[in-house]
Protein backbone atom coordinates (compact mmCIF):
# COMPACT_ATOMS: atom_id res chain seq x y z
CA UNK A 1 0.00 0.00 0.00
CA UNK A 2 1.06 3.59 -0.48
CA UNK A 3 1.19 6.65 1.82
CA UNK A 4 -2.51 7.25 2.45
CA UNK A 5 -3.32 3.65 3.30
CA UNK A 6 -0.42 3.38 5.76
CA UNK A 7 -1.45 6.62 7.46
CA UNK A 8 -5.08 5.53 7.64
CA UNK A 9 -4.13 2.09 8.99
CA UNK A 10 -2.40 3.72 11.97
CA UNK A 11 -5.87 4.27 13.47
CA UNK A 12 -5.25 7.80 14.73
CA UNK A 13 -2.22 6.97 16.90
CA UNK A 14 0.24 9.80 16.17
CA UNK A 15 3.48 7.95 16.90
CA UNK A 16 2.32 4.81 15.09
CA UNK A 17 1.44 7.06 12.14
CA UNK A 18 4.95 8.52 12.03
CA UNK A 19 6.52 5.05 12.11
CA UNK A 20 4.09 3.65 9.56
CA UNK A 21 4.84 6.55 7.23
CA UNK A 22 8.65 6.58 7.49
CA UNK A 23 9.15 2.79 7.42
CA UNK A 24 10.13 2.60 3.74
CA UNK A 25 13.02 4.98 4.50
CA UNK A 26 14.37 2.74 7.27
CA UNK A 27 16.64 -0.18 6.45
CA UNK A 28 16.74 -3.30 8.58
CA UNK A 29 16.63 -2.58 12.31
CA UNK A 30 18.16 0.91 12.11
CA UNK A 31 15.31 2.43 14.07
CA UNK A 32 16.10 1.49 17.66
CA UNK A 33 16.93 5.14 18.46
CA UNK A 34 13.34 6.19 17.77
CA UNK A 35 10.56 6.33 20.41
CA UNK A 36 9.08 2.86 21.10
CA UNK A 37 5.67 3.63 19.62
CA UNK A 38 7.28 4.96 16.41
CA UNK A 39 9.24 1.69 16.23
CA UNK A 40 5.93 -0.18 16.54
CA UNK A 41 4.59 1.86 13.62
CA UNK A 42 7.52 0.70 11.50
CA UNK A 43 6.76 -2.89 12.48
CA UNK A 44 3.07 -2.40 11.63
CA UNK A 45 4.04 -1.01 8.21
CA UNK A 46 6.12 -4.11 7.50
CA UNK A 47 3.26 -6.41 8.52
CA UNK A 48 0.92 -4.50 6.19
CA UNK A 49 3.41 -4.79 3.31
CA UNK A 50 3.88 -8.53 3.85
CA UNK A 51 0.12 -9.10 4.00
CA UNK A 52 -0.34 -7.07 0.79
CA UNK A 53 2.55 -8.71 -1.07
CA UNK A 54 1.28 -12.22 -0.33
CA UNK A 55 -2.45 -11.62 -0.85
CA UNK A 56 -4.16 -12.95 -3.97
CA UNK A 57 -6.20 -9.84 -4.82
CA UNK A 58 -3.30 -7.37 -5.26
CA UNK A 59 -1.58 -10.11 -7.27
CA UNK A 60 -4.53 -10.11 -9.68
CA UNK A 61 -4.28 -6.32 -10.03
CA UNK A 62 -0.52 -6.56 -10.53
CA UNK A 63 -0.78 -9.32 -13.11
CA UNK A 64 -2.93 -7.07 -15.29
CA UNK A 65 0.01 -4.60 -15.44
CA UNK A 66 2.95 -6.99 -15.45
CA UNK A 67 3.37 -7.31 -19.22
CA UNK A 68 3.98 -3.57 -19.58
CA UNK A 69 5.68 -2.70 -16.29
CA UNK A 70 7.33 -5.89 -15.04
CA UNK A 71 8.40 -5.61 -11.36
CA UNK A 72 7.11 -2.04 -11.19
CA UNK A 73 3.54 -3.33 -11.45
CA UNK A 74 3.32 -3.85 -7.65
CA UNK A 75 4.33 -0.24 -7.02
CA UNK A 76 1.73 0.95 -9.52
CA UNK A 77 -0.98 -1.10 -7.82
CA UNK A 78 -0.08 0.51 -4.48
CA UNK A 79 -0.59 3.93 -6.06
CA UNK A 80 -3.86 2.88 -7.73
CA UNK A 81 -5.16 1.51 -4.42
CA UNK A 82 -4.38 4.79 -2.67
CA UNK A 83 -6.42 6.52 -5.38
CA UNK A 84 -9.44 4.38 -4.60
CA UNK A 85 -9.03 4.93 -0.87
CA UNK A 86 -8.90 8.71 -1.42
CA UNK A 87 -11.75 8.68 -3.93
CA UNK A 88 -14.01 6.66 -1.61
CA UNK A 89 -12.69 8.25 1.59
CA UNK A 90 -16.10 8.97 3.15
CA UNK A 91 -16.76 5.23 3.17
CA UNK A 92 -13.81 4.73 5.52
CA UNK A 93 -13.64 7.88 7.63
CA UNK A 94 -15.92 10.53 9.14
CA UNK A 95 -13.06 13.04 8.96
CA UNK A 96 -12.99 14.84 5.58
CA UNK A 97 -9.95 13.85 3.52
CA UNK A 98 -8.65 17.44 3.34
CA UNK A 99 -8.73 17.73 7.15
CA UNK A 100 -7.16 14.28 7.64
CA UNK A 101 -4.31 15.14 5.25
CA UNK A 102 -3.70 18.60 6.76
CA UNK A 103 -3.55 17.04 10.23
CA UNK A 104 -1.00 14.53 8.93
CA UNK A 105 1.18 17.27 7.44
CA UNK A 106 1.04 19.10 10.80
CA UNK A 107 2.09 15.87 12.51
CA UNK A 108 5.11 15.56 10.20
CA UNK A 109 6.15 19.14 10.90
CA UNK A 110 5.75 18.60 14.66
CA UNK A 111 8.03 15.54 14.48
CA UNK A 112 10.49 16.84 11.91
CA UNK A 113 13.58 16.16 14.02
CA UNK A 114 13.05 12.39 14.09
CA UNK A 115 12.25 11.98 10.39
CA UNK A 116 14.81 10.23 8.16
CA UNK A 117 16.74 12.52 5.80
CA UNK A 118 14.94 11.17 2.73
CA UNK A 119 11.57 12.02 4.22
CA UNK A 120 12.82 15.48 5.18
CA UNK A 121 13.88 16.09 1.58
CA UNK A 122 10.58 14.84 0.14
CA UNK A 123 8.29 16.56 2.65
CA UNK A 124 8.29 20.13 1.25
CA UNK A 125 7.30 18.85 -2.21
CA UNK A 126 4.68 16.50 -0.81
CA UNK A 127 3.07 19.28 1.22
CA UNK A 128 3.38 22.02 -1.43
CA UNK A 129 1.78 19.84 -4.12
CA UNK A 130 -0.56 18.14 -1.61
CA UNK A 131 0.28 14.72 -2.99
CA UNK A 132 -1.84 12.72 -0.58
CA UNK A 133 -5.04 14.71 -1.05
CA UNK A 134 -4.55 14.73 -4.81
CA UNK A 135 -4.53 10.92 -4.93
CA UNK A 136 -8.31 11.32 -5.14
CA UNK A 137 -8.00 12.82 -8.64
CA UNK A 138 -6.83 11.17 -11.84
CA UNK A 139 -4.56 14.17 -12.50
CA UNK A 140 -2.96 13.59 -9.10
CA UNK A 141 -2.29 9.94 -9.88
CA UNK A 142 -0.91 10.86 -13.31
CA UNK A 143 1.48 13.31 -11.63
CA UNK A 144 2.65 10.67 -9.12
CA UNK A 145 3.23 8.13 -11.91
CA UNK A 146 5.17 10.72 -13.94
CA UNK A 147 7.33 11.47 -10.91
CA UNK A 148 7.98 7.79 -10.27
CA UNK A 149 8.95 7.31 -13.91
CA UNK A 150 11.45 10.18 -13.67
CA UNK A 151 12.94 8.59 -10.55
CA UNK A 152 13.61 5.43 -12.59
CA UNK A 153 15.24 7.58 -15.33
CA UNK A 154 12.28 6.75 -17.60
CA UNK A 155 13.03 2.99 -17.47
CA UNK A 156 9.78 2.00 -15.77
CA UNK A 157 7.40 3.75 -18.21
CA UNK A 158 5.08 4.09 -15.20
CA UNK A 159 3.77 7.35 -16.64
CA UNK A 160 1.75 5.26 -19.13
CA UNK A 161 0.02 3.31 -16.35
CA UNK A 162 -2.63 6.03 -16.07
CA UNK A 163 -3.98 4.60 -19.35
CA UNK A 164 -4.23 1.15 -17.75
CA UNK A 165 -6.06 2.66 -14.81
CA UNK A 166 -8.56 4.34 -17.15
CA UNK A 167 -9.06 1.18 -19.20
CA UNK A 168 -9.55 -1.19 -16.25
CA UNK A 169 -10.88 1.30 -13.71
CA UNK A 170 -13.87 -0.76 -12.52
CA UNK A 171 -11.77 -3.92 -12.10
CA UNK A 172 -9.07 -2.16 -10.09
CA UNK A 173 -11.68 -0.46 -7.90
CA UNK A 174 -13.50 -3.71 -7.19
CA UNK A 175 -10.23 -5.45 -6.31
CA UNK A 176 -9.19 -2.60 -4.03
CA UNK A 177 -12.55 -2.62 -2.21
CA UNK A 178 -12.47 -6.36 -1.55
CA UNK A 179 -8.84 -6.33 -0.49
CA UNK A 180 -9.03 -3.26 1.71
CA UNK A 181 -11.83 -4.75 3.81
CA UNK A 182 -9.52 -7.64 4.66
CA UNK A 183 -6.52 -5.38 5.16
CA UNK A 184 -8.39 -3.21 7.69
CA UNK A 185 -9.25 -6.28 9.79
CA UNK A 186 -5.69 -7.60 9.58
CA UNK A 187 -4.21 -4.20 10.48
CA UNK A 188 -6.57 -3.71 13.41
CA UNK A 189 -5.48 -7.08 14.82
CA UNK A 190 -1.79 -6.23 14.40
CA UNK A 191 -2.34 -2.76 15.86
CA UNK A 192 -3.96 -4.23 18.98
CA UNK A 193 -1.07 -6.66 19.43
CA UNK A 194 1.67 -3.99 19.28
Amino acid sequence: MNFLAHIYLSFGDKEITIGNFIADSIRGNKFKHLPPRVQQGITLHRHIDTFTDTHDIPKISSKRLHKNYSHYSRVIVDIFYDHFLAKNWSRYSDIPLAVFVDDFYDLLEDNYTILPDGVKRMMPYMIADNWIYNYSKMEGIAKVLNGMNRRTKNKSKMNFAILDLEEHYADFEKEFTLFFEELIIFSQQKFKSL
